[in-house]
């Protein structure tokens, strides 16, 4: 174990700290135009558009409001000068590597087919503790659709995910594997039903 790993100790127990957050209230992302933008989250996502009004910041911006799913929000500035961006996006310090959106398990495979009906590249990946999906916006933007591999309750998936990252270390593995997530449901006492998901690899990183 190295020292940044003892410093820094993965754990679901909250930090001493002057706070806490409650939650992600939203995110926002500098966008291209509002045709491209609700046509991807709205119309192919399916993401309620809920508000939509001037950047109070820059009123020649127009602010779109939409609902992922649960109330959480992702919003947009948007103009109708700037034209979408099909390339992909360069990743500064401090900027956003991609957006993750939840999508129902038994979804999964209509995810894909509306993704090839709407003509865009995908990649699947089983990252061991959830199954993932990536495309990219019509900013160039990374969208990740991720979907649990078992029904977790929701309120105890952080003390699961700490768990098996406890049991990954003491197996020695360089990352979370199923078998992992199996055993901390399984030490935990959860009752979890795994979900009817495709085979696919765990990504492109060299990671065994």
């Amino acid at each position: 174990m190295s020292d940044d790993d003892t410093e820094h100790p993965v754990t679901a127990t909250p930090p001493e700290s002057p706070f806490r957050t409650t939650g992600t209230d939203h995110v926002t992302i500098w966008g291209s135009n509002a045709e491209d933008t609700i046509a991807f989250y709205r119309d192919l996502l399916g993401m309620a558009l809920v508000l939509r009004q001037p950047n109070l910041d820059d009123p020649s911006q127009t602010h779109l409001f939409f609902d992922t799913g649960d109330g959480r929000i992702l919003t947009v500035f948007v103009s109708d000068d700037r034209p979408s961006n099909q390339g992909r996006l360069r990743t500064p310090v401090g900027g956003v590597h991609h957006l993750s959106f939840s999508v129902a398990p038994e979804d999964f495979e209509d995810v894909v087919a509306a993704l090839e009906e709407d003509g865009r590249g995908y990649n699947v990946f089983d990252r061991g503790i959830f199954h993932s999906l990536y495309t990219n916006d019509n900013n160039g933007l990374i969208v990740e659709l991720s979907t649990d591999k078992y029904d977790i309750p929701d309120d105890r998936r952080g003390e699961v995910l700490a768990t098996a990252q406890r049991i990954r270390e003491e197996d020695g593995a360089d990352y979370a594997h199923d078998s992992h997530l199996e055993a901390a449901l399984e030490e935990l006492d959860i009752d979890a039903e795994a979900y009817d998901l495709p085979d696919a690899s765990s990504g492109v990183g060299g990671v065994d």
